[in-house]
């Protein structure tokens, strides 16, 4: 009876930002027949710095998000989120 667990990646790309979606399946096996099975989801904006991802995220990330990829979505992300402007203290007179 030999327990083993297999973990094994897919990706889909997702909407006009080209948001990198990777799903990690983990596989409890034992004797070669799976027991059980688990999922985990991340995703990757065009702004992530993927430096520290695998060859395949970064090879991704290098192929879909162009400059112009990257200036749509911080121009979303800029007009979802507009900075706070603080208003002024009143000065007590």
């Amino acid at each position: 009876m030999a327990l083993t667990k297999v973990i094994t990646y897919d990706y889909e790309i997702r909407t006009r930002f080209k948001h990198i979606q990777e799903r990690a399946k983990t596989t409890i096996m034992e004797d070669g027949k799976e027991l059980s099975s688990s999922y985990k989801r991340r995703v990757l904006n065009p702004d992530a710095d993927v430096s520290g991802e695998n060859a395949e995220i970064k090879g991704m990330a290098d192929a879909l998000w162009s400059d112009e990829v990257k200036a749509a979505w911080a121009e979303k992300q800029l007009a979802d989120n507009p900075p706070v402007e603080e208003e002024p203290e009143e000065s007590e007179e």
